[in-house]
C-alpha cells in the first residue's frame, strides 16, 4: 500500500534539484518536489500542501484535505494503539489460562 502523508512546503533547499523543506506534523525534512511542479518556479510552491511518500511530493492538496488526512491518520494511530492493547491483553489472558506465568 502506498501511503502519502500531508506536509507543507516551507522553503526551498536546492532549486536546481527541486529539493524543498517540507514540514510534516512538526518535523521538517527535505523532499523532492519535481513531480508536483507544473512549470512554476519551486519558490512559488512555498506554503502549498503536498502528499509525501518516501521523500517525494507525489501530488498537491488543499489545506482542508491536508487537515482531514492528518486527523484521520491520528485516529488510525489511536485505533491501532487500542487494538495492540487488546491483543496484548488477550495474549496475557490465554497464557494465564494455559498455566503459564502472566507478566
Amino acid at each position: 500500500m502506498c501511503l502519502g502523508i500531508p506536509g507543507q512546503i516551507i522553503g526551498i533547499q536546492d532549486e536546481a534539484n527541486c529539493i524543498a523543506t517540507v514540514e510534516i506534523s512538526g518535523v521538517r525534512r527535505p523532499v523532492n518536489i519535481a513531480c508536483v511542479l507544473s512549470g512554476e518556479n519551486p519558490h512559488e510552491t512555498i506554503g502549498e500542501w503536498v502528499l509525501v511518500h518516501v521523500g517525494f511530493a507525489m501530488s498537491k492538496i488543499d489545506s482542508e484535505e491536508a487537515e482531514k488526512t492528518l486527523t484521520l491518520l491520528a485516529e488510525i494511530g489511536e485505533l491501532q494503539e487500542e487494538l495492540d492493547a487488546i491483543a496484548q491483553s488477550t495474549a496475557q489472558e490465554e497464557q494465564g489460562e494455559n498455566g503459564h506465568e502472566v507478566r
